[in-house]
């Protein structure tokens, strides 16, 4: 999100100044660069939100930004099957938030899912998203960054950061002077949004997802296959991506995470951070908020290869145990937590005023969203800062900030 909204500025106001301030030693380290690199089409999000809006046109736009920039896009399509009756009214729901929001989706029955995966199964009918691509994010946020910088971004990378002061930034060991703070900080969006006021009533969860390279001898895939997902979570199950280089990986997990950025270990953790986190589950599991009991019980399962393996084959005719190898590089999903109400932020989520804006809650889809959420976030950044501005000209000695001075 960070880097399509610095293109998105450059492309819209050349002369603007634009710093884009990276915590690690390069872009892409955490939820942008580890996600599953899927293209999603937008059937899974009510008409009336965010998610719905933004994913069929970020579909559009990321494959042709991949296409016209030489990047590798695979346009292998998705399988959304069922494994008993009670999947039926959910792959209904599918279909009319798909009628809804415009999105192609195509019924298939039981005896003719050959023609779209040979080992494919379902119980009785599936649903069929031609437009569900795959990329590499990685590959895609390389690109995006050095776009950015031919741009004239000035790119500020291992400074995270630490603390502002009225219109100064201080991160790393540098300090910026900001006509305008946009925060894509991912899983410390929220900390950053309270230490300007905002997000009071969310908190980040993270959940760890990991994925199984399948290296066996017989295919076991020719096209995504996810399950009916549960509609009472964000969550998409455990299912079977296509890579752009045509590789195939099972997984992910939503297994809760101790600390922000719990990848393997002890790496990187934070005591204080893991105090608060776990007293938000213990809340959570007391009062079984969104069934986090029964959630949290499944997802721990998956820690064991086994059972992962055997959730993966409930999606196939066939599946040899024996063709996955190791868990790859996990991710962590920064899933903003409601804390009034102790639900989880389906939508995506942005707050902000005539000073900064804070983006809250980016998860999946927002890697398929990002260019038309970028795009969003750069109208209500700039319709926030004219109404401060007019504010500020109509009161007696009032000043106008430069929206150009640094975009942060």
């Amino acid at each position: 999100m960070g880097l399509t909204i610095a293109r998105e500025l450059k492309l819209r106001m050349p002369s603007c100044s634009v710093a884009l301030i990276e915590k690690e030693a390069d872009v892409a380290q955490h939820a942008s660069g580890r996600n599953s690199g899927v293209l999603h089409a937008g059937f899974y999000y009510t008409a009336d939100s965010l998610k719905a809006r933004f994913s069929k046109a970020g579909n559009r736009a990321m494959i042709r930004y991949c296409e016209e920039n030489g990047l590798k896009v695979n346009k292998c399509g998705k399988l959304v099957v069922a494994a008993d009756e009670r999947d039926l009214p959910v792959l209904e729901e599918l279909k009319r938030r798909g009628d809804a929001n415009d999105v192609e989706l195509v019924w298939v029955r039981e005896e003719e899912l050959a023609r779209y995966d040979p080992n494919a199964k379902t119980f009785r009918k599936a649903l069929y998203s031609p437009t569900t691509a795959t990329v590499n994010p990685q590959e895609v946020c390389q690109h995006l960054k050095r776009e950015i910088v031919r741009l004239g971004v000035a790119l500020h990378l291992g400074c995270p950061y630490r603390r502002h002061e009225g219109s100064r930034v201080h991160a790393g060991d540098r300090v910026l002077e900001a006509g305008y703070v946009i925060n894509a900080a991912g899983l410390y969006a929220d900390k950053i949004a309270q230490d300007y006021g905002f997000a009071h009533d969310y908190t980040i969860l993270p959940f760890k997802g990991l994925y199984l390279k399948y290296a066996g001898t017989k295919p076991v895939a020719s096209t995504n296959i996810y399950p009916a997902p549960s509609m009472s979570n964000p969550f998409l199950g455990v299912h079977y991506t296509i890579t752009a280089d045509g590789a195939v990986k099972v997984g992910p997990t939503a297994i809760p995470a101790l600390w922000r950025e719990h990848y393997r270990g002890f790496a990187r953790f934070r005591p204080r951070e893991m105090l608060e986190i776990l007293s938000w589950m213990a809340r959570l599991f007391a009062a079984d908020a969104f069934h986090f009991r029964t959630l949290a019980a499944e997802e721990f399962r998956k820690y064991r290869k086994r059972y992962l393996i055997r959730l993966a084959g409930k999606l196939v005719k066939k599946c040899d145990p024996g063709g996955f190898g190791s868990f790859l590089a996990p991710g962590i999903r920064a899933q903003l937590l409601h804390k009034p109400t102790m639900t989880l932020v389906q939508d995506f989520l942005v707050e902000g005023d005539g000073h900064s804006i804070h983006v809250l809650n980016a998860v999946s889809p927002a890697f398929t969203s990002s260019f038309p959420f970028a795009a969003y976030v750069v109208d209500r950044a700039l319709a926030l800062q004219q109404g401060h501005e007019e504010m500020a000209g109509n009161m007696p000695g009032g000043q106008r900030d430069c929206f150009g001075s640094h975009i942060a």
